[in-house]
């Protein structure tokens, strides 16, 4: 085990994160060994790299928030909100996605939640 502690504490180092180890001589073998393990098996180049790629920004020309038209649910028939239900379900079955603003009055002794076709779950 001696050589596994040497290993993962000169990959440690070398990435500046020898922390990990601070609470080493408080654990029994077998914690002892797991801990090591999990430290030789970390990527730290991946997650430097995945890290740095946070610091990117991403411009794309596809991605518009914009307002769009409404329309008042209490004025659609019930042909229409059908319509308009399967449109919905349509576009999320093809992996599409729309945000939804509501306002008004939303208190009630339900939890709130609507679910596709408007009914208060």
């Amino acid at each position: 085990m001696e050589n596994k502690y040497d290993e993962a504490k000169k990959k440690l180092e070398k990435y500046n994160q020898t922390h990990l180890l601070s609470h080493y001589q408080k654990l029994d073998d077998t914690k002892k060994e797991y801990l090591l393990n999990q430290i030789i098996n970390i990527d730290f180049d991946q997650i430097n790299k995945l890290y740095e790629q946070t610091k990117i920004e991403i411009k794309s020309d596809t991605d518009k928030i914009e307002p769009i038209s409404y329309i008042e649910k209490e004025k659609l028939s019930e042909e229409e909100k059908e319509k308009y239900f399967n449109l919905g379900a349509d576009e999320i079955k093809k992996g599409k996605l729309a945000v939804v603003t509501m306002a008004g009055r939303t208190r009630n002794k339900t939890s709130g939640i609507v679910d596709l076709k408007g009914h208060i779950c």
